[in-house]
C-alpha cells in the first residue's frame, strides 16, 4: 500500500535550518510530483513546494522563496524539503503528499502522518 512518511521536524531557533525527509513506499516514486504542505494552529494547509517526477521542475510559495528547497532522490524513493533562514511564521505541521493513480479511472490523494515544525526563541 501507499505509505508516505515524514521526519526531520522539530524545534529550531529563528534563523536556523532543518531538512525534512518522506520516505516513499508502495507506488512508482519515479513518476510522480511530489508536493510539501504545512498547515499552522488555526489555519488552513497551504502548499509550500512541489517537484516534478525526474526533479527538472519545482515551485515554490511567495512565503518560502528563497529559503526553501525541494528536491529529492528516485533511487532512495525520499523526497527531501531544506528549510533555510527559518522564521517563526513557518511554524506548522509539514505535510508530504502526492496524488496516486490506483486504476486508470481513480487518483487518490496520499498524506504523510506530518512533522512538527517550531520555530521559536
Amino acid at each position: 500500500q501507499v505509505q508516505l512518511v515524514e521526519s526531520g521536524g522539530g524545534l529550531v531557533q529563528p534563523g536556523g535550518s532543518l531538512r525534512l525527509s518522506c520516505a516513499a513506499s508502495g507506488f512508482t516514486f519515479s513518476t510522480y510530483e511530489m508536493r510539501w504542505y504545512r498547515q499552522a494552529l488555526g489555519k488552513e494547509r497551504e502548499l509550500v513546494a512541489t517537484i516534478s517526477p525526474n526533479g527538472g521542475s519545482t515551485n515554490y510559495a511567495d512565503s518560502v522563496k528563497g529559503r526553501f528547497t525541494i528536491s529529492r532522490d528516485n533511487a532512495k524513493n525520499t523526497a527531501y524539503l531544506q528549510m533555510n533562514s527559518l522564521k517563526p511564521e513557518d511554524t506548522a505541521v509539514y505535510y508530504c503528499n502526492a496524488d496516486i493513480w490506483i486504476t486508470i479511472f481513480s487518483r487518490v490523494s496520499y498524506w504523510g502522518q506530518g512533522t512538527q515544525v517550531t520555530v521559536s526563541s
